[in-house]
């Protein structure tokens, strides 16, 4: 046989898609919500998203959520500031919204409005109300190596799952490279993968010669935003590849950071990857909240 004969086209990558897994976590999030509803004491979890712009994205993203959450049985409410709030009407709500033992799940829908800093929000949301896993109290508990007493960020959650269906339950001595440290997906998954004994190369625009750093790793996720930053020549075929980025599309749609189709081992698309875990993870939080509320033990 030829080597002609013998090189065929190159297989397409395992596709990573998180709606099984997604629905898994799901069955777990409806159980919980329906023991409490069945309770002697009946009790409805309730979720506060906090709008302080007039970004329409937010807007259709929170009637997304609202949907689902009464879906699930959920009591969901909008805080909506408006896009004139000023930082301290904003953190006025969050402290109220902190305090206030009816409210068991917060959310600060980003972007906020021009000249409001999020950073600085954040700061007024309690940490065992904060979902989406944003807070610096739930930041310094995951670099702390305390990941049971935090609400962990539910999209590197998503990747840790990805990577665990391919890779195994045990990462153990695992070698992953991760492309983009930002602070909602890249930093604290760098802290999360080291917590299960990962060995973590972090990757960031200014990372020299790209393809040599990321040839000795089993798996890497790119999570920078930026569409196609990450090409066939950068990529090994024994590579796991989960792809965290966003990115809207001229006509429509989005994709994400990798090219389709790499000649690698497997790879998550964008959408259908992490997006549908994430959503789910962010409700299991939801559970997670109430429990850690009450005092109650959490895996």
């Amino acid at each position: 046989m030829s080597d002609t004969e013998s090189t065929g086209p190159q297989a397409p990558p395992l596709a990573l898609t998180g709606k099984h897994l997604a629905e898994d976590v799901m069955a777990g999030v409806r159980g919980a919500l329906a023991a409490w509803a069945q309770a002697p004491e009946a009790f409805q979890p309730q979720l506060v998203s906090v709008l302080a712009s007039s970004d329409p994205a937010s807007a259709v993203y929170v009637d997304a959520k609202a949907r689902r959450a009464r879906k699930l049985g959920v009591a969901f409410r909008v805080g909506d500031l408006g896009a004139g709030a000023t930082q301290a009407e904003l953190h006025g709500a969050l402290d109220a919204l902190s305090a206030d033992r009816q409210v068991h799940g917060i959310m600060l829908e980003l972007p906020l409005a021009p000249g409001l800093d999020a950073d600085e929000a954040l700061l007024h949301v309690a940490h065992r109300k904060d979902v989406e896993g944003l807070t610096p109290g739930n930041l310094a508990l995951i670099a702390a190596g305390r990941e049971p007493e935090a609400l962990l960020p539910p999209t590197p959650r998503s990747v840790r799952f990805l990577l665990r269906s391919v890779l195994g339950d045990d990462l153990r001595g695992l070698r992953v490279a991760v492309i983009g440290p930002g602070r909602t997906v890249g930093r604290p998954l760098a802290f999360m993968l080291n917590n299960r004994g990962v060995t973590v190369t972090v990757c960031n625009e200014h990372t020299r010669d790209l393809r040599g750093v990321l040839a000795g790793v089993d798996a890497l996720v790119v999570a920078v935003g930026r569409a196609g930053l990450l090409r066939p020549e950068h990529v090994q075929p024994h590579h796991v590849v989960i792809d965290a980025g966003i990115n809207v599309k001229a006509g429509g749609g989005v994709e994400g950071d990798a090219a389709a189709n790499l000649p690698v081992r497997a790879q998550s698309p964008v959408p259908g990857g992490v997006g549908p875990l994430t959503s789910a993870l962010t409700y299991q939080n939801l559970v997670r909240a109430v429990r850690l509320q009450r005092g109650e033990p959490v895996e």
